[in-house]
């Protein structure tokens, strides 16, 4: 059965893309069509960053408990479909299905895990002498991941950015991205504020580029070819972005 996505996760709402494009996701093992993602378009992206904007004030003032239970709530969705993913992900990259069991499912859940069990003692202030440090949310975090991992990728860096107070736009590989949709909806259902969590699909010179150029975005985490990295460090330092 084809697996068919024609929305986008924008502000806590499945939300119709700005095109008509879509984008082919292909069984590396069978060569046969998985199913469709939306091309999202920078009037997409603009939309996701504009709520994640929004939304970070409130997400930043969320005590880190409170955080870190959502995360925990996302871990345990995420867990109770552990099997679907591994499925899913062994149709999407090719891996063995006992492999994608244990690795591209299981590892996510065990990834926001220890996220969940770093709140316990992370310190937001201290004292060194005579100084004081404060731990702020960087703000806007833009996470572009590969296909090799689809799953584990979004998660080591989509679970910290949300844990320190962050709100994310998320753009998953366009080869494997079937994941990133059930992420969104484990994220709806364990009730993530609307605007923390965005999820836009599509290409990155379409996608990624705006993400990375974009005003409202303070940081972007990328990973990925050497060749696109180099064009997300270009256009992130137009506005002094940080970059990982």
């Amino acid at each position: 059965m084809l697996k068919l996505r024609d929305h986008l996760y924008i502000d806590g709402k499945w939300t119709a893309p700005a095109g008509r494009e879509q984008i082919d996701v292909v069984n590396p093992a069978t060569e046969e069509l998985l199913g469709r993602i939306p091309s999202g378009t920078p009037e997409d992206v603009d939309l996701a960053v504009r709520a994640a904007r929004a939304a970070l004030e409130a997400w930043a003032e969320t005590p880190l408990d409170r955080r870190a239970a959502l995360l925990a709530a996302i871990q345990a969705g995420l867990a109770a479909r552990q099997d679907e993913i591994a499925t899913l992900i062994s149709m999407e990259v090719g891996t063995p299905l006992k492999i994608a069991q244990r690795v591209q499912a299981g590892l996510p859940v065990a990834d926001i895990g220890s996220i969940v069990d770093l709140a316990a003692g992370l310190s937001l202030q201290e004292t060194i002498g005579n100084s004081t440090i404060h731990r702020e949310p960087k703000g806007v975090v833009a996470c572009i991941t590969p296909w090799n991992y689809p799953l584990h990728q979004v998660v080591s860096k989509v679970a910290p950015a949300l844990l320190a107070g962050c709100t994310v736009v998320l753009k998953p590989s366009e080869v494997a991205p079937l994941t990133a949709f059930l992420l969104a909806e484990v994220a709806e259902a364990a009730g993530l504020p609307p605007g923390v969590f965005n999820l836009v699909t599509g290409y990155g010179p379409g996608v990624g580029e705006a993400l990375a150029a974009h005003p409202e975005v303070d940081m972007v985490s990328f990973t990925g070819s050497t060749a696109a990295g180099k064009r997300v460090a270009t256009l992130a330092a137009q506005d002094v972005k940080r970059v990982a």
